[in-house]
């Protein structure tokens, strides 16, 4: 018999609930529950640990069972939608949270009494699956939304009255905003009444037109939608006004030749040999805008300042040698300019200072410069600014304004009025891989008075927000309108805000 004992106790250890141990196993356990024993042992857990520690285990919540059971199966249902060849099993008591419902259940609707209702879907942007997602919101705490399917639940969700449905899609659009769907957003948004997401798409387009040119983009951005982002004060132009004719350019030849699938680098190379064509075949004194293909951009076109492109004088004869705008266009702007120049010489014109935030932001120039990394940085825009040397410099995080008189070279004529007067905005601005904002700062509208070589600290920056590459864009007015001249300047030198 004793050896029978010992031939059981030694198959029971080491076998998951066996009923005899060794003392090894015995004593290991022991050491187990009051240091903590590192060996391996298979003995039968400790009942004391068994029912002091915790096991996780997923409870179906109500929310999830009240969408499989009732939304999914159908269970109870006491009414049936049909829409675009599918029907659901609903319920009138979570059907009512839908303002669309819960006017037809209520009154004297006919629908009221019904159990089967065929509803009529007059918005093309409504498909089946827009509709499941629709209906499924109401039985469930939440709901998840493809960015590629936001525009079609939107569209359900408004003719449904479903209010937290609309505001998820709201917030979806708006997380979601790239150079793929940001004219789609924009148009939806329109549509259905998003004013917040309309907003954010716009200054989306105004900060990444010009910064982060697309092929792509071009091609959806309709007449209306450039016509308001090139009027647009807020336009973050790179380089100067020239460039956003140049963009118009190239716009213009994609929405006429949509299949172009060529690099953004080879599209104004393109978008010329097709101008230099149009050209061509335009009878004396016509421009393209006056014809029937170039009408529909003439809107468009109309809100390039002009002013700031004919200053340089490459820009003017490429202008001149595009035909694209009217003659009279650009009779009137060298007209205007001749006079503002007559008037900075001859009639003690020293700049802006009265002027008020709309005349600046309806004549300002638009200019903008990207500093790829960190360091040290001078440059001036191009153009005949009436006299007016302005030299920008970047340099130990501070941006410098400097009216260069003596003190540097200048390849054209420098004004030697003791004091002149500048309106100006600068901004700048950095972006993530989406074209999304992550950092910007504005000076807001200001006016400066300086003399003849006087420096202007303009921004002082914290490094520790600064993310390159940083985009700059600035808002200058160099001349006062003439309707609001003051011929006498200030005691003086002063940075202030417009009114």
């Amino acid at each position: 018999m004793g050896g029978l004992s010992s031939r059981l106790g030694a198959s029971a250890v080491g076998r998951p609930g066996g009923a005899v141990e060794s003392r090894h196993s015995c004593e290991c356990r022991k050491r187990k529950r009051n240091m903590g024993c590192q060996c391996d042992s298979d003995g039968e857990e400790d009942p004391d640990r068994l029912l002091n520690t915790p096991l996780r285990k997923k409870l179906k919540t109500t929310s999830k069972y009240i969408y499989q059971t009732l939304f999914l199966n159908g269970e109870n249902s006491d009414i049936r939608i049909c829409a675009l060849g599918q029907e659901w099993n609903l319920h009138k008591v979570y059907l009512c949270q839908s303002g669309y419902f819960s006017s037809m259940f209520s009154g004297s609707w006919k629908e009221s009494s019904m159990t089967v209702i065929e509803l009529e879907i007059p918005d093309q942007n409504i498909d089946t699956e827009a509709l499941q997602v629709a209906f499924g919101s109401l039985y469930r705490d939440d709901v998840l939304i493809k960015p590629s399917r936001v525009v079609s639940i939107l569209a359900a969700a408004c003719m449904l009255q479903l209010d937290g449905l609309i505001q998820q899609c709201g917030e979806t659009m708006k997380e979601t905003i790239t150079v793929k769907t940001v004219c789609g957003y924009y148009t939806s948004a329109g549509t259905y009444g998003l004013d917040s997401v309309k907003k954010e798409c716009l200054e989306w387009l105004l900060n990444n037109l010009m910064t982060h040119q697309s092929v792509e983009l071009m091609k959806e951005l309709s007449t209306g939608m450039m016509e308001q982002l090139v009027k647009s004060p807020d336009l973050f132009v790179m380089q100067v006004e020239m460039d956003v004719y140049t963009a118009l350019k190239k716009w213009t030849f994609l929405q006429l030749h949509p299949s172009w699938n060529g690099p953004v680098k080879q599209l104004l190379a393109d978008a010329d040999v097709w101008i230099a064509m149009e050209k061509k075949e335009l009878a004396e004194g016509m421009s393209f805008l006056d014809t029937p293909e170039g009408i529909p951009f003439l809107p468009v076109f109309r809100h390039v300042r002009l002013q700031y492109v004919i200053n340089d004088l490459a820009s003017a004869r490429i202008v001149e040698r595009d035909a694209i705008l009217p003659s009279e266009w650009l009779s009137a702007v060298y007209k205007h300019q001749w006079f503002a120049m007559l008037r900075t010489e001859h009639d003690s014109d020293t700049g802006p200072q009265e002027a008020n935030k709309e005349e600046f932001e309806l004549n300002s120039m638009r200019c903008g410069r990207k500093l790829a990394k960190d360091g040290d940085y001078c440059w001036r825009w191009t153009g005949f600014n009436f006299g007016f040397d302005l030299l920008v410099t970047y340099t130990n995080r501070f941006i410098v304004f400097k009216r260069n008189t003596l003190s540097q070279p200048c390849g054209g004529s420098v004004s030697l009025q003791p004091r002149r007067h500048i309106a100006y905005r600068l901004r700048l601005a950095s972006f993530d891989g989406s074209g999304k904002l992550v950092f910007s700062r504005s000076t807001g509208y200001q006016l400066l008075a300086l003399e003849k070589d006087q420096e202007y600290v303009v921004m002082n920056l914290d490094s520790r927000l600064l993310v390159f590459p940083l985009f700059i864009c600035c808002n200058f007015l160099y001349t006062s309108p003439p309707n609001r001249r003051v011929d006498s300047p200030e005691p003086e030198s002063s940075s202030r805000s417009l009114s």
